[in-house]
């Protein structure tokens, strides 16, 4: 079974380095490498600006509804004067 793997890597490093698909000197695994680590630097500000937003959202959104309570508690009062 090892033999049978063994020869099969071999075999297929041999076919892609005869067709010209050597990864280390291809400007295809550049592409990728550039437009992975583009996606990671994306990813990296994307998430802590949008955990940010999301929060500071449902904290106007809780004064909002805090304040929204007290006017009706204020509105269920007697007036005095």
């Amino acid at each position: 079974m090892e033999d049978l793997l063994h020869s099969t890597i071999e075999t297929a490093l041999e076919t892609g380095l005869e067709t010209g698909m050597d990864p280390t000197t291809s400007a295809n695994a550049m592409v990728f490498v550039l437009i992975a680590a583009l996606g990671l630097v994306m990813a990296l500000i994307y998430v802590p600006l949008r955990l940010f937003l999301t929060l500071t959202a449902r904290s106007r959104r809780l004064r909002l509804l805090q304040r929204i309570r007290q006017l009706r508690e204020e509105l269920g009062k007697p007036v005095n004067g």
